[in-house]
């Protein structure tokens, strides 16, 4: 069975798939390009999922997966590449979701990321928050921004992740990858144990709670530079799910303790290009300055997307300027687009 699943990442890997599923009923499902399409015609029964599963996991972790009904691990393919997985159970069959990670850390230019991000990842200090729904390419994105410290900045960096996607190696930068679930407990015992580690950088994987949110900031305001992850569509949102987290009668200090600590919000999207050959980031960046502080201080935070409008000589836009200009540009289509961008008469 081990090696029927390892084919088919194999497959996935060879093809340019973003994801490999695995369900019940179907044959295996590929996602190349953001489109879905099956690989061979002979459905997968329960017995052949379950077998490929239990094919990838130790006896634990598959004792673990059956107490809590989904599990997240990365696997790697020796001269193939590394695989983010998690695995679901699903009308009492098991399912497996599989992402494929690119064998090398692409740069900053090669996704085609605006210029200021490089500005925003050298700060000594601050919290930064790179957003987006699931599968936008936060986590390559931030893998890249990582990159470009330890090539450029003499840092000891510490990332915590679930799972470990990228692997980093030691460059300029001293890098410490530690895994939920293996390497620390979870996100807010690793960031709290961190601050005890010497870090000049430290990258949460996903800030999910009040905890992590609340020791992120912490961080930040005691000379850390912090990159994070949220869900959020845009700056505005980032900047009001933070503040929500928190009781209402924290949220008056937790205003002025993010207005000062926050560095910057990269909000991304992935549009499939107009050639059908690709994907393409659009993204939506917010600079924290002292109009963006007075905002936040003062729950101005509608006011937030006229200061990126405006500030475009800083590296500021939104993600509607960013859609417009790869229009224009014959980047994606004017179908892609349309969702994203207001029309002047309605």
């Amino acid at each position: 069975m081990k090696e029927q699943i390892e084919q088919l990442m194999r497959t996935a890997f060879e093809q340019n798939a973003s994801d490999l599923h695995l369900t019940v009923g179907v044959p295996p499902v590929l996602r190349i390009n953001g489109e879905l399409s099956y690989h061979g015609e002979e459905a997968l029964k329960p017995r052949d999922t379950e077998g490929m599963a239990r094919a990838l996991v130790s006896e634990p972790l598959w004792k673990m997966f059956e107490k809590r009904g989904e599990l997240d691990f990365s696997h790697g393919i020796r001269g193939v590449s590394r695989f983010r997985i998690n695995m679901y159970f699903q009308r009492s069959c098991v399912s497996l979701a599989i992402r494929t990670i690119p064998t090398e850390i692409p740069s900053l230019e090669s996704i085609h990321m605006p210029k200021v991000l490089e500005d925003i990842a050298s700060k000594p200090q601050g919290l930064i928050l790179v957003t987006g729904p699931t599968g936008s390419g936060k986590s390559t994105t931030l893998a890249s921004m990582i990159d470009y410290i330890n090539r450029h900045h003499n840092r000891h960096i510490i990332t915590l992740e679930d799972p470990i996607e990228y692997l980093h190696t030691h460059n300029k930068s001293i890098i410490d990858q530690r895994e939920i679930g293996f390497d620390t407990q979870n996100f807010a015992n690793g960031l709290r144990s961190s601050l005890r580690q010497d870090p000049d950088i430290i990258l949460v994987g996903e800030m999910r709670d009040l905890e992590t949110i609340s020791t992120a900031i912490t961080a930040a305001e005691t000379g850390h530079l912090v990159f994070g992850t949220l869900h959020t569509t845009n700056a505005p949102a980032t900047i009001d799910r933070i503040i929500d987290v928190f009781p209402a009668s924290q949220q008056p200090q937790v205003r002025i303790q993010l207005a000062g600590v926050l560095g910057a919000v990269v909000s991304q999207r992935l549009f499939k290009t107009a050639s059908g050959s690709g994907r393409r980031a659009a993204t939506e960046i917010l600079i924290n300055n002292s109009a963006v502080k007075n905002l936040i201080r003062n729950e101005k935070i509608h006011q937030v997307p006229t200061v990126m409008q405006t500030n475009k000589a800083a590296g500021m836009h939104t993600l509607e300027m960013d859609v417009e200009a790869l229009l224009n540009e014959g980047v994606i289509s004017e179908e892609a687009a349309q969702p994203y961008i207001r029309n002047e008469g309605s």
